[in-house]
């Protein structure tokens, strides 16, 4: 497993205590996976990061989650796939160094891992929906004229 994906399972698996009203640590959550290696340097900040920032920005990404979960209420969304997509919009929204792509992907690799047999779907739909309605960065290079 990469580093960055043992981020990204390590801090939906805190959330997730959290949820449940436990208060584990990171090195708690890290001996209870099949974690081969402790995380890094930057991947535990990373993994910091995430939690923190889906924790301090909670309403704002349930407020993003709902107008692309059309028909879904976020109290029928199974608590797993609500917290994979707090997380996957939290990069999609804030962290605009991690490609597109590579969110997504990673979000629907923990719904296949960790949610029922559809979630990953439903993820995935829902992250499609929020990327395309996301303000485009207009492209850096620069222009070479005809």
């Amino acid at each position: 497993m990469k580093q960055r994906a043992l981020a990204r399972e390590v801090a939906l698996k805190l959330l997730f205590a959290r949820e449940l009203g436990g208060a584990p640590t990171a090195e708690e959550v890290l001996e209870q996976s099949e974690a081969q290696t402790a995380l890094d340097g930057p991947d535990e900040l990373f993994m910091r990061e995430l939690v923190e920032g889906v924790s301090g920005n909670q309403a704002a990404l349930d407020e993003i989650i709902e107008a692309h979960a059309q028909g879904w209420a976020l109290t029928r969304i199974a608590k797993v796939d609500l917290l994979i997509l707090r997380l996957a919009v939290f990069e999609l929204r804030y962290r605009l160094d991690i490609p597109t792509g590579a969110t997504i992907n990673e979000a629907v690799e923990l719904a296949k891992r960790f949610g029922e047999e559809k979630s990953y779907r439903f993820v995935n739909g829902i992250l499609g929906a929020v990327a395309r309605a996301a303000p485009q960065i207009p492209d850096s290079r620069p222009q070479i004229p005809d």
